[in-house]
C-alpha cells in the first residue's frame, strides 16, 4: 500500500519532538526507570509475524456464534494462553441468537424485482467461496414479519430526517422505509421508523459512504462492491443490554429464562439489510418529491422520497434458539495486590471471517499476553493481577462480555481497576476513547511509542494530522468519549469501571465491515499488510496494561474529567433550553453539581 504524506504534514511531523516523561504517573523516579526498562523489553519482544499467523488461522472459516469453527477458535486461544503460563478458564453462557430461516424482499409495483440477498465469491479470495458455512446477510433481533406496503426513502433514518419529511407533509404511517446505513447506529433506524408508524425497515449501504464513490471496490480495491451487505444486530441496547432472556443476570446453564416473545429489546418491526445492487431497483421505482441534496447518494438514479408508487413485500422468519457464547479468561496473578484486577480484552466471534473486526484487535491481545509471559520468565511480576479476556457473542449485542460482567458483578466492583479493549485496528493514526480520569495517564503513553511509518511518536503524528485536517494543535492526546458498541460497555456503562477502546486507522478505510469480504486476504492487501501497526497497538495497549498493573499509586486524575463533565453539562443545559419551557428549574441540580 502506498502512503502519501503531504509536504505540510511532513513539516509538522519534523517539528514534533517527543516529550518523553521520565517520571511516570503513579510511579516514583526509581520505579519509573524500572518501568521504562520493562517497556523497552516489551518493545523488543513484539513479533508482527505472530499476529499474521494467528489471524490466518482464526479467519480461515466463518466463526459466528454457535458455529463449529467458533469453538475451534476458542480452543486455539485457550491453548495459546495455557502454553504461555496463564491460568485459563473458559466460561460458557447460553444466549439467545436468532438466525435466518426465511428472507424475502420483492418489488411488486410499478415493476417487479426479487432481491438476491447474497454476497457472491470474488476472484482472488478463496474464503469468500465458503457461503455454505456463513450466515447470510440479516439483522439479528429483528422480529419475524410479513408485510406489504408502499416504500418511502428516509435518508439515514434518524430523527432529523423525519423532521424533514414532516415539513414536506410526508408520513411513513403504514409504510415500509428504506434507509441508508451510516449516520447513526443501525438499531436506531428501525426504532425511529416504528415510532413514526412504519411497518417495516430496509437498510442498505450507499456507495457514496463506503462504495465506489470512495475508491475501487473489492477485489480491486478496499471498498464495498455492489453485493456487499452489512450484517449487524438491531437490538435496543439502551432498553435491554445483554442476553434478552436473562435481563440483569448471567445466562448460565441453570438461569431462569424468559420466552423470547416476552423479551425487551427486540425491534417492533421487521428489518432487513440489503446491498446497493438490490437497493437500486427500489430507488428507481420511487417517485414523489426529489430528495434534498444532502440525502442523495452516488447511485445512478434520481433520488425520490416517495411514498410509492414502489410497493414492496418483506417477509422474515428466524430460528429463535440458544447458542453457546464462550469467554476465555487467562489470569496472571499479581505479586502485591492480587485482588486488584487490570482487564485486557476483545471479542473473538465474527459475523463471517472477521479479519478486521474483531481478529485484528484480538491477535493484538494475544501477542501482548505472550510478551508479558516472556517478561515473567525474565523475572518480572506484575503488582496487580492481569486478566486477558476473549469474549464470545459480541456481534449480536455484547452478549458474552455482558453475561460475564453480570455473573461476576460484585467481585468486579471490588477488584476491577480498569478494562482495556481493542476491537479492531489498521494503518494510520492512533485513536482512543476512554475514561477521562485516565486521560493524563494515557497521554504519557502516546509520547513513548513510535509510529512505525514516520518514526515520530504516535502522539506527534496524531497532533500533526490534527493541525493539518482541523487546524487544531493538541496540547496532549485527547481521549474521545466512549459510546456503546463494544465490550467495554458492560464494564464502563453498567458498573462504572474505567475503560479504554483503542486502535489505529485513517489510512485503511474500506467497505468490508460485517460483510463476507472482511477476510484475511482483504486485510493483508488493504489494512495493515506487514502488521506493523498491529505491533504498535501491542506496544500502546501493553504499556497501558503494564503501567496500571505496576503503578505504586493508581494514576487516576480528576481535573480533566471535571472539565469534560462541564462540557457535557453545558450541552445538556443548552438542549434543555431549546426543549423545555422552564430550563433553569429543570437543570438547577445539574448546575449545582458541576460547580460544587
Amino acid at each position: 500500500m502506498l502512503i502519501r504524506l503531504t509536504p505540510l504534514l511532513v513539516a509538522f511531523l519534523c517539528t514534533c519532538v517527543p516529550a518523553h516523561a521520565q517520571t511516570l504517573m503513579g510511579f516514583t523516579d526509581e520505579a519509573s526507570q524500572d518501568e521504562h526498562r520493562i517497556e523497552a523489553e516489551l518493545d523488543s519482544l513484539v513479533r508482527p509475524g505472530n499476529l499474521d499467523e494467528w489471524m490466518q488461522y482464526m479467519t480461515a472459516r466463518p466463526h459466528h456464534v454457535g458455529s463449529p469453527y467458533d469453538k475451534q477458535v476458542v480452543d486455539y486461544m485457550a491453548e495459546k494462553f495455557r502454553s504461555w503460563g496463564y491460568e485459563v478458564e473458559v466460561e460458557r453462557f447460553d444466549v439467545l441468537f436468532p438466525t435466518p430461516k426465511l428472507r424475502k424482499l420483492e418489488l411488486l409495483e410499478p415493476t417487479t424485482y426479487t432481491a438476491m440477498l447474497e454476497e457472491p465469491p470474488v476472484d482472488g479470495d478463496p474464503s469468500t467461496q465458503q457461503t455454505d458455512e456463513a450466515l447470510p446477510p440479516y439483522n439479528a433481533f429483528s422480529i419475524d414479519g410479513d408485510v406489504t406496503a408502499e416504500l418511502v426513502f428516509v435518508n439515514y433514518g434518524v430523527p432529523a430526517d423525519y423532521e424533514e419529511l414532516d415539513k414536506r407533509g410526508i408520513s411513513v404511517e403504514g409504510k415500509i422505509v428504506l434507509a441508508k446505513y451510516q449516520g447513526s447506529w443501525r438499531g436506531i433506524k428501525p426504532k425511529v421508523a416504528a415510532e413514526h408508524g412504519a411497518i417495516g425497515c430496509i437498510l442498505y449501504s450507499d456507495p457514496e459512504d463506503d462504495g465506489y464513490y470512495q475508491g475501487e471496490t473489492y477485489p480491486d480495491g478496499a471498498f464495498k462492491n455492489e453485493y456487499g451487505v452489512q450484517r449487524g444486530a438491531v437490538m435496543d441496547l439502551p432498553a435491554q443490554p445483554g442476553d434478552p432472556l436473562t435481563p440483569g443476570y448471567g445466562a448460565t446453564e441453570d438461569a431462569e429464562r424468559l420466552d423470547y416473545t416476552e423479551a425487551e429489546g427486540l425491534t417492533k418491526i421487521p428489518v432487513l439489510p440489503i446491498s446497493y445492487h438490490d437497493a437500486l431497483p427500489l430507488l428507481k421505482a420511487l417517485s414523489g418529491p426529489v430528495a434534498p441534496a444532502s440525502w442523495r447518494g452516488a447511485l445512478p438514479v434520481t433520488y425520490h422520497i416517495g411514498p410509492g408508487p414502489a410497493r414492496v413485500h418483506l417477509q422474515l422468519e428466524f430460528n429463535w434458539e440458544l447458542a453457546p457464547a464462550y469467554d476465555v479468561i487467562a489470569t496472571l496473578k499479581g505479586s502485591e495486590y492480587p485482588d486488584e484486577w487490570v482487564l485486557r480484552g476483545n471479542h473473538h466471534d465474527a459475523w463471517v471471517h472477521g479479519a478486521n473486526d474483531p481478529i485484528s484487535g484480538m491477535v493484538a491481545v494475544m501477542e501482548e499476553a505472550r510478551v508479558v509471559s516472556e517478561l515473567v520468565k525474565s523475572g518480572w511480576q506484575p503488582k496487580r493481577t492481569i486478566k486477558y479476556c476473549a469474549w464470545g457473542a459480541e456481534e449480536p449485542g455484547l452478549l458474552g462480555s455482558t453475561e460475564w460482567v453480570e455473573t461476576h458483578a460484585d467481585e468486579l466492583r471490588e477488584k476491577a481497576v480498569a478494562y482495556i479493549n481493542t476491537d479492531g485496528t489498521g494503518r494510520g493514526f492512533l485513536g482512543a476513547g476512554g475514561s477521562h480520569t485516565l486521560e493524563k495517564f494515557f497521554a504519557e503513553i502516546t509520547e513513548d511509542v513510535e509510529d512505525p511509518q514516520t518514526g515520530v511518536t504516535v502522539f506527534a503524528r496524531a497532533n500533526a494530522e490534527s493541525q493539518v485536517s482541523d487546524g487544531k494543535k493538541l496540547e496532549h492526546f485527547e481521549l474521545s468519549a466512549l459510546g456503546s458498541g463494544s465490550d467495554y460497555s458492560p464494564f464502563f456503562q453498567h458498573l462504572g469501571i474505567a475503560a479504554f477502546n483503542m486502535g489505529f486507522g485513517g489510512e485503511s478505510s474500506g467497505g468490508e465491515y460485517h460483510t463476507m469480504y472482511d477476510s484475511y486476504a482483504h486485510y493483508k492487501r488493504f489494512k495493515d499488510p506487514d502488521f506493523s501497526y498491529g505491533a504498535a497497538l501491542v506496544r500502546v495497549a501493553g504499556r497501558t496494561t503494564l503501567r496500571l498493573a505496576d503503578a505504586e499509586v493508581l494514576p487516576f486524575e480528576f481535573e480533566r474529567m471535571a472539565t469534560t463533565l462541564k462540557t457535557y453539562g453545558k450541552e445538556v443545559m443548552d438542549l434543555a433550553t431549546r426543549c423545555a419551557s422552564r430550563p433553569q428549574k429543570r437543570t438547577s441540580s445539574l448546575r449545582r453539581a458541576l460547580t460544587s
